[in-house]
C-alpha cells in the first residue's frame, strides 16, 4: 500500500522520513492532488540508470535498423574477442 501524505505533514518531516524505505517512497499531495515523491537516493539512482540504459538500447535499435546490423563475427573482430 503506497504511503500518501499531505505536504503539510513535512512540518514534522522526521515522521515522514520514517515511512520511506527501499522500494517504498512517500507520495505527497498538495490541495488533494499528487504533487511530490520522496524516495531513497539508491532507488532514484537505480531508476535513472534504467532510463539511461533503455535510452541507449533504443538508440542502438534505431541505428541497427537504419544502418544495418553487425554480425557476431564483426563484433568479435572489432572488440578482439575470440
Amino acid at each position: 500500500m503506497p504511503s500518501i501524505k499531505p505536504v503539510s505533514d513535512l512540518r514534522n518531516y522526521t515522521e515522514v522520513l520514517k515511512d520511506i524505505s527501499s522500494g517504498s517512497p512517500v507520495y505527497l499531495t498538495k490541495n488533494g492532488r499528487g504533487r511530490y515523491v520522496i524516495q531513497e537516493i539508491a532507488d532514484y539512482e537505480k531508476k535513472e540508470a534504467v532510463i539511461k540504459l533503455m535510452t541507449e538500447l533504443e538508440r542502438g535499435r534505431i541505428s541497427g535498423e537504419n544502418e544495418g546490423w553487425s554480425s557476431l563475427e564483426e563484433i568479435r573482430q572489432e572488440f578482439g574477442i575470440q
